[in-house]
């Protein structure tokens, strides 16, 4: 990962946590039920995720209790803006940015001393079945104040109205209450620290729960993806729910899409890009065995790019050019078919969000084309970071020099 984090690709945006912050953190942890983590310094995302600690527990999900019940800390103002890098939601960086869009200046104020724990509500107790995920429609965001802070002040502003009454100033036992809490907690009394409830509504979702699954319901009918084949397998079961139920690798998934308005391709417009060039020169780099030259040269060098194109199988050949020889083809008659000639999984990359669709539908559905077929290596690395990682640590040295470059190149 040292080339990642040399290029700002990997963690550069986390924040690091030490010293008092630590404490606090823990304090967190503690009130959402969660063990407190025995690491002195790491680092957290927008959402207060840590890498380190989610590797300390063994658990990534180490925010949640369960699936259904997703939380949050708030420890910095300086989390504000922040990526989330492992959101068990689509809409979990959204929330943040509400979340600080409402309350930056409180914020601010109460995290010089304290800290924020998040419970992020949707009404749901438990999952139990995998389309319980239809019941996502408003998130219930609540906060709750490090050592009950909130509480706190009251008791600090109702012992000062105490030690205002009648000769109560010379009562050295209410005296000494007043010192302690003041030792303790400070001088709450012109402070804000009341968080009230806020809601957030969500329509079109991916959701980290059941293995993975996208609920598409802004568009002509609902639709459902899983990502896990155990759990389409338990949703089609379902006969209470009028909704079209998809595994993500299913062939009649993409032309529903299509179908639906969803998602669009126009592959004469998409080979003069420079995401089809991406693709194309990254489909070459996974069949060359054993090359006498860096990867990185040969998809950097147009002479060598040949080269190498014209050492693989002629079949691998085929696969590899695909798009551009139907393209030809085409140009002499239009009896051939798309499906007999280019490779599928090139053909599924090339889609893209149909242009009709608000940006917010448009990031989800990048997000699903993407891993449906992870081609495109900048769209990788923007959509599913997590996976991107776990397949860049077995690509070849050289390879890795040429997919940093291009992303920092498009940055």
């Amino acid at each position: 990962m040292q080339k990642l984090i040399k290029a700002n690709l990997y963690k550069s945006e986390l924040i690091p946590v030490s010293g008092k912050l630590v404490e606090r953190y823990n304090k967190c942890l503690e009130k959402l039920g969660f063990t407190p983590t025995k690491l002195k310094t790491f680092l957290i995302d927008g959402i207060g995720w840590s890498p380190e600690i989610a590797e300390e527990k063994q658990n990534l999900n180490y925010l949640n209790n369960g699936e259904a019940n997703p939380h949050g800390v708030i420890i910095t103002p300086l989390q504000k803006g922040k990526p989330v890098y492992l959101p068990f939601h689509s809409f979990d960086r959204e929330m943040m940015k509400y979340i600080f869009k409402i309350y930056d200046e409180k914020i601010k104020d109460i995290t010089r001393d304290s800290a924020i724990c998040i419970d992020f509500d949707q009404k749901i107790d438990v999952f139990y079945e995998p389309l319980d995920v239809l019941k996502y429609n408003t998130i219930h965001i609540n906060f709750h104040l490090m050592n009950n802070l909130y509480h706190q002040q009251n008791e600090q502003l109702q012992l000062i109205e105490k030690f205002k009454k009648n000769y109560n100033f010379i009562n050295e036992d209410i005296q000494a209450e007043l010192l302690n809490s003041a030792k303790k907690y400070g001088d709450l009394r012109e402070r804000d620290l009341n968080l009230p409830a806020i809601d957030f509504k969500v329509s079109s979702f991916y959701t980290r729960a059941f293995g993975g699954v996208y609920v598409l319901r802004d568009f002509i009918s609902p639709i459902v993806v899983f990502e896990d084949k155990k759990w389409h397998k338990e949703a089609i079961k379902d006969t209470r729910h009028e909704v079209l139920i998809y595994h993500i690798h299913q062939k009649e998934l993409i032309a529903k899409l299509r179908d639906h308005v969803i998602i669009e391709y126009n592959l004469e417009t998409a080979v003069q890009t420079k995401r089809y060039e991406r693709i194309k020169k990254y489909e070459l780099a996974l069949h060359l065995k054993s090359p006498q030259h860096p990867i990185k040269d040969i998809l950097s060098n147009p002479i060598l790019f040949k080269s190498y194109l014209n050492k693989l199988d002629i079949d691998t050949r085929k696969k590899v050019m695909s798009v551009e020889r139907y393209l030809e083809k085409l140009e002499t008659s239009n009896e051939f078919k798309i499906a007999d000639i280019v490779d599928s999984m090139l053909f599924y990359a090339l889609h893209k969000p149909h242009s009709s669709l608000e940006t917010k539908h448009q990031d989800l559905i990048w997000k699903l084309l993407v891993n449906i077929s992870p081609k495109d290596i900048l769209y990788w690395y923007w959509y599913n970071k997590e996976d991107f990682y776990k397949n860049y640590k077995n690509w070849d040295e050289s390879l890795k020099d040429w997919v940093v470059e291009t992303i920092s190149n498009n940055i």
